[in-house]
């Protein structure tokens, strides 16, 4: 496998960087080598982590209206310009959260609010049961493997074998990135952004990155996908007793055209966790690409609220944005 990214990724960042509010770091983890973060504003700690086959880059519209906080989003091990990370099969889960539990002692942040997005919102949720005491507010945005969610069919396509390594000899095309944002319910929002298909592009020729992907999609998603009702694997799924324990007051974006689950099941998951609400916005699978002002107030005055107590999250409010 290859051990280090492509300049393109370096190029990528440098391009999409010039005249951002967000700036480029990195910081030493211990058993995790070399991990770049994109790092902007001040206030309360927030650490955005984001989904499979992009980079912290694709999160750049929404850190762009993020105001009055500190907002950190990393690329995750062999992402962006991250290093890579062996992660087993087995232990997958396990040791991307201590990978996460060492990038915040690296960052110095004993508590903060984490935001994720797709799998990364899975690894976030894994990481509040796990460390309860150091996460102080979740928001996550179309997290898979919850009870309810489905596999969109481009992820059971991957992870189908002969098939995904098909798909992987198909060279990436902006026709091919678009192609997958509808699936996602994304198609025109992303187009506004020619930036975020470059990132695609990047990314998918990246051999660094596409093997972190496909590492991902293999563990999430059953080899059966296409066979089976429940595309997700068993040890992958977030089980309800398991959403029923999270201690932490949660957020959850919905997307009106996620691809995941209908608002009807996100309504259902918010009501399963102890204390939390549910904001819906238009958009798919990232709905701050059509609705970065609003997604970003909803983050904000979450993140930033008073003390959970008072007053009080109500336990499956449901909250609708324009």
């Amino acid at each position: 496998m290859e051990r280090t990214h492509s300049p393109d990724v370096r190029r990528w960042y440098e391009g999409a960087l010039t005249g951002s509010s967000a700036r480029s770091r990195t910081v030493e983890v211990p058993a995790g080598g070399r991990v770049h973060l994109l790092e902007k504003g001040a206030g309360p700690p927030l650490v955005l982590v984001h989904g499979s086959g992009v980079a912290a880059g694709f999160f750049l519209p929404l850190l762009e209206e993020l105001e009055g906080l500190r907002a950190l989003a990393p690329d995750r091990p062999g992402s962006g310009l991250s290093d890579a990370l062996d992660l087993p099969r087995r232990r997958y889960h396990e040791t991307a959260v201590a990978w996460l539990d060492r990038l915040l002692d690296a960052l110095e942040l004993d508590t903060t609010a984490l935001l994720g997005h797709s799998a990364g919102g899975t690894l976030a949720l894994r990481y509040a049961l796990a460390h309860p005491e150091r996460v102080g507010r979740l928001v996550l945005i179309g997290p898979p493997a919850l009870p309810g969610t489905r596999c969109p069919l481009p992820y059971r396509l991957m992870a189908t074998p002969g098939m995904g390594d098909l798909l992987a000899r198909v060279p990436p095309s902006r026709k091919s990135v678009l192609q997958f944002a509808r699936f996602m319910g994304e198609r025109e929002t992303i187009s506004a952004h020619p930036d975020l298909v470059d990132l695609f592009l990047v990314a998918q020729r990246d051999q660094l990155a596409v093997s972190a992907t496909r590492a991902e999609v293999r563990m999430l998603v059953s080899p059966f996908a296409l066979l089976v009702r429940s595309a997700w694997r068993r040890r992958s799924r977030v089980r309800p007793d398991e959403v029923r324990e999270l201690a932490v007051p949660t957020l959850l974006i919905w997307g009106e055209r996620e691809p995941l689950a209908s608002v009807a099941v996100a309504r259902a998951m918010t009501e399963l966790i102890p204390d939390a609400r549910l904001q819906v916005l238009r958009g798919g699978h990232a709905p701050w690409l059509g609705q970065p002002v609003q997604t970003a107030a909803a983050v904000v005055d979450f993140v930033r609220g008073a003390d959970h107590r008072a007053p009080p999250l109500l336990p499956g409010r449901h909250l609708t944005q324009a």
